[in-house]
């Protein structure tokens, strides 16, 4: 699939489930009502391309020129690069520059450059055997390394370093990820894979680290997982995509940090 095809099949995605985390009411909205992505989101995109996916660059992002839309030269010109550019991503010079040296950073890096062969950017189709949901995820590489098959994911970030990327994983879900991709890429090959994660900081010297997802970490965002599935499935059963307070509208309570307490 391209990634379009990919983003509008109707299984649900890691990226779905997450957003159940705030509510399934907000779910249910930003599936209906998509937001536009941010810049930061499209420079992720541009990377994972860079070095992913390199041959479909240009036919996925556009280069904006430099130039000068004070003038009536650079209006023109600029209005008939907007017209070249129908149906791909809009990328600045400085974002297309600083994702090759990225990538070049990457592939300098020899844990990671071994990591970069296997298959890209494949999806991976599955029913929860539990909810009997569609399930799809989108998987960066999959690859086999010393005899060792693993689902290896490229992570940009502010702070590599195994102990502040450690932090940024538990925050932002990514032992949820590990544990929802190894799901499914096991089960559509029947194999048994580990979960890597390239980390690379997005200023120079571009530092790059890479860490493997300990047993530990994918059990606890396997049980994320479980949680997030079944409120999915409840609430597609019952038409009820409830907010804040909950499945049975309870009264909340107000929290205090545990040092205050």
């Amino acid at each position: 699939m391209t990634e379009q095809e990919y983003r509008q099949h109707p299984a649900v995605s890691r990226s779905d489930l997450w957003r159940l985390k705030d509510s399934p009411e907000k779910f249910k909205f930003y599936r209906e009502n998509p937001v536009e992505p941010t810049q930061a989101l499209i420079f992720g995109q541009l990377f994972h391309a860079v070095v992913l996916q390199p041959e479909q660059v240009q036919e996925m992002f556009a280069v904006a020129p430099d130039c000068d839309k004070r003038t009536k030269a650079g209006r023109e010109e600029y209005a008939a690069f907007v017209e070249s550019a129908q149906g791909k991503t809009v990328v600045t010079l400085e974002q297309m520059a600083e994702a090759q040296k990225m990538c070049d950073a990457v592939k300098r890096h020899t844990l990671a450059s071994k990591l970069l062969g296997g298959v890209h950017e494949k999806e991976y189709l599955w029913t929860d055997e539990i909810t009997g949901e569609n399930c799809k995820c989108r998987a960066d590489i999959v690859t086999k390394v010393g005899g060792m098959p693993l689902v290896v994911d490229l992570k940009t970030t502010t702070d590599a370093s195994t102990a502040g990327f450690s932090r940024e994983a538990l925050r932002y879900g990514y032992g949820f990820q590990a544990a929802m991709y190894l799901e499914g890429v096991n089960k559509v090959t029947e194999c048994e894979h580990n979960f890597v994660i390239i980390a690379i900081e997005k200023t120079q010297p571009y530092a790059v680290n890479v860490l493997l997802a300990p047993r530990q970490f994918v059990q606890h965002g396997y049980g994320t997982f479980r949680e997030l599935i079944e409120i999915y499935h409840d609430c597609k059963q019952s038409g009820v995509w409830y907010g804040y307070n909950g499945k049975d509208n309870m009264l909340g309570e107000l929290l205090l940090p545990s040092w205050m307490e």
